[in-house]
């Protein structure tokens, strides 16, 4: 049986609300009327660390993160504690943090097909939230406060200079997180998710519905709903 690719992040104390609203894109006051928010975890540079999903616990709050960037987002955050009153503690997910009730592979393809982006380890850092639609979901609040890159972040958003959106498409072959997307003449963005045949990309939204290959294997863009 496979690992679930999930772990959770407990944040407890009594400062936990204040340490993450001064952290996280997204504001913890929308968990009062939703048992679920997704939020972003910026550097100070306004690029994406990972994509939260953020519930409350019995004891404060549950972060819901890719595993494989578990241990060092819990360090980073440790080191932004100094003196507030705040535990974390690592420990594995379950479907339930996530609301899967089928498979894990049927709920990732879900997602995507959703336009859900999720960002793993090797791509960390690499978007901002609007490169990822994350303000088009609900998961960037402009009107909270601060929070690393926040600047940045709200600069392109009332700019309206994001020029790069995350588009789906579906491929002749599958193909891999990373692969370039390619004009036939140069590299226009990059495969952020993919499941079988099915991927999210981030490329110029100009560009969405032109010829587009990865390794030369033809795309074919399938609009979001929301985008």
């Amino acid at each position: 049986m496979a690992t679930f690719p999930y772990s959770r992040i407990l944040v407890s104390g009594t400062d936990a609300f204040e340490f993450l609203q001064a952290q996280l894109s997204n504001d913890l006051r929308l968990l009062e009327e939703q048992a679920q928010i997704l939020a972003a975890w910026c550097n100070p540079k306004g690029r994406v660390i990972c994509i939260m999903r953020v519930s409350r616990s019995n004891a404060g709050f549950r972060l819901v993160v890719p595993a494989e960037l578990a241990e060092a987002v819990l360090r980073r955050l440790t080191m932004f504690r100094f003196r507030s009153k705040v535990d974390l503690e690592l420990e594995p997910a379950t479907a339930d943090d996530l609301g899967i009730t089928g498979t894990t592979e049927d709920w990732a393809l879900d997602s995507l097909r959703a336009g859900l982006p999720e960002v793993w380890q090797a791509q960390s850092e690499e978007f901002t939230p609007h490169m990822l639609n994350l303000d088009l979901l609900g998961a960037v609040s402009f009107d909270k406060g601060c929070y690393p890159g926040q600047e940045i972040v709200a600069r392109t958003h009332y700019r309206g200079a994001s020029k790069r959106r995350t588009h789906r498409f579906e491929s002749a072959e599958a193909v891999s997180p990373g692969d370039k997307v390619s004009d036939g003449e140069r590299d226009v963005g990059e495969v952020l998710n993919a499941v079988g045949t099915d991927l999210l990309a981030v490329i110029p939204s100009d560009r969405a519905d032109d010829p587009l290959t990865v390794g030369g294997v033809a795309l074919r863009h399938i609009p979001l709903d929301y985008l």
